[in-house]
C-alpha cells in the first residue's frame, strides 16, 4: 500500500475557538487515548507545519545541535521500537502506556544530548512541537470527518506517516479490532 500525506485542515477547523475544545476526561484513559489517536491522525499535516515552523527556527538558531538532536531521537525511537518487539513484557507495555513509552524515549533521548550537546536545543527544538502536538490533540474534540478518517486509516484503506508511527506504537489495533466487532455484531 503506498503511503498518502494527508490534506492540510483549514487553520479555522484546526484552531476556530475555545467551544471546539475541552479538557480530557482523566478518569477514562481509553477515551482520552482515543481522542488524542483520532486527532493525530486527522490534523497530521497541521501538526506537521507547526512542527516543521518550530523545527526551523531552532535549526536557524543552531544548525548542527538540531541535527544531532533529531538523530539521536528518531535512533532512540527506532531503538525502541525494535527492543519493544523483540520482548513481548515491553511490547504490553507499549501497548498499554504509549504516552509512557514516549516519555522514556524523550528522557533517554535528553540525557544522551545532554552528554553529547546542548540541551536547550533539544527541549525547543524537539520536545516543544511534540507537546504542542500532545496537547492540541488532548484538548481538540473530535467531528463527525475525523472519526471517518480514523476509521479510513485504522482499517488499512488508507495509509498515512502519522498512521505508520502510530502503528509503530501499536495505537492502530485497537481501532481495528472495534470496527471488526461492529462489523460482526451488525452482520448477526
Amino acid at each position: 500500500m503506498e503511503v498518502q500525506v494527508a490534506p492540510l485542515r483549514a487553520w479555522d477547523d484546526f484552531f476556530p475557538g475555545s467551544d471546539r475544545f475541552s479538557r480530557p476526561d482523566f478518569k477514562d484513559i481509553s477515551k482520552w487515548n482515543n481522542r488524542v489517536v483520532s486527532n493525530l491522525l486527522y490534523y497530521q499535516t497541521n501538526y506537521l507545519m507547526v512542527a516543521a515552523a518550530v523545527v526551523s527556527i531552532v535549526g536557524f538558531l543552531s544548525p548542527l545541535n538540531m541535527l544531532i538532536g533529531g538523530t539521536v531521537v528518531v535512533l532512540m525511537f527506532m531503538g525502541f521500537v525494535w527492543v519493544s518487539h523483540n520482548k513481548d513484557i515491553l511490547r504490553r507495555l507499549k501497548k498499554q502506556y504509549p504516552t509512557s513509552f514516549v516519555v522514556v524515549i524523550m528522557l533517554s533521548s535528553y540525557f544522551l544530548i545532554s552528554y553529547l550537546g546542548d540541551v536547550m536545543v533539544f527541549m525547543f527544538g524537539i520536545t516543544l512541537p511534540l507537546l504542542l502536538m500532545f496537547v492540541h490533540a488532548s484538548l481538540r474534540l473530535r467531528n463527525i470527518k475525523n472519526k471517518l478518517e480514523n476509521k479510513m486509516e485504522g482499517i488499512g484503506l488508507k495509509k498515512t506517516p502519522m498512521g505508520i508511527i502510530l502503528d509503530a506504537l501499536e495505537q492502530q489495533e485497537d481501532s481495528i479490532n472495534k470496527l471488526a466487532d461492529y462489523i460482526s455484531k451488525v452482520k448477526e
